[in-house]
This record gives structure tokens, C-alpha cells and sequence, in this order.
């Protein structure tokens, strides 16, 4: 073969990576995002996902006051005000949700689509039983390549509901009351949450935690 047909091939072979590798730009790539609930006592409502382009405060700002809609996911486990959000925001490429309740040790993997330039990811969820905490990873670069890139995600408290730990003001299988407390506001601004004390029907032995309360992996799924 002669040294010209050879240079031939391989600029073709080239030209033909290059093209896949544009392709694959312009329609995105998908994520497998694993997150592993590392407390002992708490389980994770439905997870929501978003991969996004760089946004330091997409859910929320530490320090500000937390919009409703996150209030809704921190105090009831609702991601639907949220994700509406999300999906209207110009910032945003795709949202996503785990379904069912992430209990202690247990781990769930999503997946998730993202475009050059919208390559970031966050994600939230409440914890149960709370009156309105919530675990948070916010505005993380997606890896590039094949790598896989490791988080460890801190518990947030809403401010949004006094934590009074009575289980007439907390959701799920354990309390099995409504989310939101009587009367009015709680810190009035997110903050790292400061677990659970004992004040009222939550035994701190059973449900208290220490920050990180999550392990989340993100790695290239194809």
C-alpha cells in the first residue's frame, strides 16, 4: 500500500472520528448520576435532577430566603413546583426524578442528558422524617471524558418551617402528618441544617445525622 493511499485512510478515519464526535456534541450526552443515602435514620424523598449551564444559585442561595417552590420540595417532598420551574428556565437542558423513597444506606442511579455548554448538574430532595431539611448538591461540573467524578452532598435547612420535630407537621411513613407547621416561618434563610435535637416527637438517637449525608458518583452512560 502505497504511503499516499495510507495517508489517505487515516485522514478519512480521522474526519470520521471528528464528525461522530460533533454528532455526539450537538445531541448531548447521558449521565448515570448514582446517589447513596449515607445517614441512618433519615430516608430521601424523589431525588430532582437537573443538568444546567453554570449557575452558582439555581435551587437556592445560602443565606437567602428560600423561594416557595423549594420550600415545597424541603417542608412536603414535592418536586413538582420545582422541576416547572427548572423546566422554564433558558439556563436548563433537562430535569429528571427518581420515584419511591431513598431509605438509609440504600442507593439509586438516574440518568441524565447534557450539552457543551450546559454541562453542570444539581440536585435536591427532602429528608424524612424533618420538619423541613433537605440534601443538596449545587452547579457541579459533569465530567469530561470517561471519568468519574465523586461528591459528598450536606444536609440544608430550609428556614422555611420552625423545627418544631412534631410529627403533625412532618410527611411520610413515619409521622404520616402534612408538611408546614402552624404558625409562622422558621430561620427565614438556608442554612446548613443542624440535625435533630429531641424538642419534639424525633428521637435525635434514631434520626440525627452528621453532614455529608450523601454520596453522589456521576460518570459518562455510553
Amino acid at each position: 500500500m502505497s504511503t499516499r493511499l495510507i495517508s489517505l485512510l487515516f485522514a478519512s478515519v480521522l474526519a470520521s472520528a471528528a464528525a461522530a464526535a460533533t454528532a455526539d456534541d450537538n445531541q448531548g450526552r447521558t449521565y448515570q448520576v448514582t446517589i447513596t443515602n449515607l445517614t441512618a435514620g433519615e430516608s430521601f424523598t424523589p431525588l430532582l435532577l437537573t443538568s444546567h449551564s453554570y449557575a452558582p444559585a439555581l435551587l437556592f442561595a445560602a443565606g437567602d430566603a428560600a423561594s416557595t417552590a423549594l420550600a415545597a420540595l424541603a417542608e412536603g417532598g414535592d418536586t413538582a413546583a420545582l422541576q416547572t420551574l427548572l423546566d422554564a428556565d433558558p439556563r436548563v437542558q433537562a430535569t429528571g426524578t427518581s420515584s419511591g423513597l431513598l431509605d438509609p444506606g440504600h442507593t439509586v442511579s438516574l440518568t441524565i442528558r447534557a450539552l457543551p455548554g450546559r454541562s453542570r448538574l444539581s440536585l435536591a430532595a427532602m429528608l424524612i422524617p424533618t420538619n423541613d431539611a433537605f440534601v443538596a448538591l449545587q452547579n457541579v461540573a459533569l465530567p469530561r471524558g470517561h471519568a468519574v467524578r465523586t461528591f459528598y452532598a450536606p444536609a440544608y435547612d430550609a428556614g422555611s418551617e420552625p423545627n418544631d420535630e412534631l410529627c403533625v407537621s412532618i410527611p411520610g411513613p413515619v409521622c404520616q402528618g402534612t408538611g408546614g407547621s402552624p404558625g409562622t416561618g422558621g430561620e427565614g434563610f438556608v442554612h446548613i441544617h443542624s440535625g435533630i435535637h429531641g424538642i419534639g416527637d424525633l428521637v435525635p438517637a434514631e434520626r440525627d445525622w452528621r453532614n455529608p449525608v450523601a454520596k453522589v458518583v456521576i460518570q459518562r452512560a455510553e
